[in-house]
């Protein structure tokens, strides 16, 4: 069974916006560590952003401004809702959940930023 579920990737414009889902198999709790990556072909996983315990948030500074990743622990699922995108942001996105001293992953979705 897939412990993580990633949704809402696509193809979109420069400039345009799109919100990706991760939702958890496992409920999660506020003092998880969550967060996403992204992979280009040929090219090592990058980090995105994460958020921690109470809410914390942390953005690698290529999305700084343009990224926002949230949480809601009822619904079990984190969001990275992305803004003002731009070519070089196409990449497949992962996200994960630390929880327990495990890591977990999801499948990733494929973001395609394009005119």
């Amino acid at each position: 069974q897939d412990q993580l579920v990633e949704s809402g990737g696509g193809l979109v414009q420069p400039g345009g916006s799109l919100r990706l889902s991760c939702a958890a198999a496992r409920s999660i709790f506020s003092t998880n560590v969550m967060g996403w990556y992204r992979q280009t072909p040929g090219k090592e996983r990058e980090w995105v952003a994460t958020i921690g315990s109470g809410s914390s948030t942390n953005y690698a500074d290529s999305v700084k401004g343009r990224f926002t990743i949230s949480r809601d622990v009822g619904n079990n699922t984190v969001y990275l809702q992305m803004n003002s995108l731009k070519p070089e942001d196409t990449a497949v996105y992962y996200c994960y959940l630390k929880q327990w001293g495990n890591t977990y992953w999801g499948q990733g979705t494929q973001v395609t930023v394009s005119s």
